[in-house]
């Protein structure tokens, strides 16, 4: 027997913990799935929605507080098993009162967004949605800074319900943050 087949397979977290710096990586249907770091559009996307959302929802600054909105946070709905590390997630405050002190989330987000892109979209629809549904997180949005559009979901009896498509520079008001209001046009480059 030679000295590799003696030494013990890395369980699939080992696996992800000892990625280089520029993967991203999760854990989806026992499989491990590794992705390159964001694109420019793909960041300012993301900029752009956190910009409009923490001020109001987790800073309370011209909104009504309450929140907590977390970029790339590694979610552990089955420890280490299941982890999914959404672009954005956000978590009202009376279901997870503080910020874990590491990288691991294992309270369910109340909101997660995905922001697509060529080489993630096929994942984010397949096989995070799913997830996301089945571990009961009430809202996402999938947004596309190449389409320019964002679809924002509500979970109903455990399905997806589409609720708006919005596209360009339309406004965005949508559950679970329509206290506010800001153009979509904000996240694109």
């Amino acid at each position: 027997m030679s000295l590799a087949q003696q030494l013990p397979t890395p369980s699939l977290y080992e696996q992800l913990c000892a990625l280089p710096d520029n993967l991203v990586g999760e854990i989806l249907d026992h499989t491990l799935h590794t992705q390159p770091r964001p694109t420019g559009r793909h960041g300012l996307a993301g900029r752009g929605l956190s910009v409009n959302l923490a001020g109001p929802y987790d800073l309370g600054r011209g909104g009504p507080g309450g929140w907590w909105i977390i970029a790339e946070p590694e979610v552990h709905f089955v420890r280490d098993i299941e982890i999914a590390v959404p672009d954005l997630a956000g978590w009202r405050r009376e279901q997870m009162p503080g910020i874990p002190d590491g990288h691991r989330f294992e309270v369910v987000p109340d909101w997660v967004c995905e922001i697509l892109s060529p080489g993630t979209a096929k994942k984010d629809r397949t096989l995070k949605l799913p997830l996301y549904a089945r571990h009961g997180i009430p809202h996402c949005w999938l947004v596309d800074p190449v389409e320019r559009t964002l679809e924002a979901y509500e979970l109903r009896q455990g399905f997806w319900t589409l609720l708006a498509t919005l596209k360009d520079d339309d406004p965005v008001s949508l559950p679970p943050f329509d206290a506010i209001s800001f153009a979509l046009a904000e996240l694109w480059a």
